[in-house]
């Protein structure tokens, strides 16, 4: 069964001419450029995505916009509000070395450099110049921890397996 990656979540239209407003889930902005397929899914279950050709890309404040062929006004994609724009994973680049893709991130256990576990990555933030990954704890507020050297001492995503170097104050 093939699998699919998020690259995008369609939040709403913009304009009158088939712009969509897309949060990015991705690094790669070449994921946006005119030309290239996605994928679109209506929700998690959706078993026939669409495949959607990228007539247009730009970037607005911390949305991309872009618009498909064939979809030139906000009539035509209306019913995109809500879903999601993925990859198959024969599209996926290859990465440099220290480079991950989320879905390799998301899961992996948190452990210190004492090999106590710490918990478990939940979700990554961008908040500016470095990844953040919030990390799920058992009976305690979740950590963030940021993709940083210092920190972050070693992955391992064969063993989904994080070593961390415990900074004071990043787990308080």
């Amino acid at each position: 069964m093939e699998r699919y990656y998020n690259v995008g979540k369609i939040v709403n239209t913009h304009g009158v001419k088939g712009e969509v407003r897309v949060i990015p889930i991705t690094d790669f902005e070449e994921r946006f450029t005119p030309g290239n397929q996605l994928l679109f899914f209506k929700d998690d279950h959706d078993e026939n995505p669409e495949t959607l050709t990228v007539k247009s890309h730009r970037k607005h404040k911390q949305f991309e916009l872009l618009t498909f062929e064939s979809m030139d006004n906000i009539n035509d994609v209306e019913r995109f509000k809500g879903g999601i724009l993925k990859i198959s994973e024969s599209d996926l680049h290859d990465l440099d070395e220290d480079e991950f893709y989320y879905h390799e991130i998301i899961g992996c256990d948190v452990y210190n450099t004492e090999g106590e576990l710490v918990g478990k990555v939940k979700e990554i933030l961008q908040p500016g110049a470095n990844d953040v990954w919030v990390v799920q704890r058992k009976g305690k507020k979740d950590a963030l921890i940021p993709y940083i050297e210092p920190v972050v001492k070693s992955v391992d995503v064969q063993n989904k397996r994080i070593t961390i170097e415990e900074m004071e104050g990043l787990l308080d």
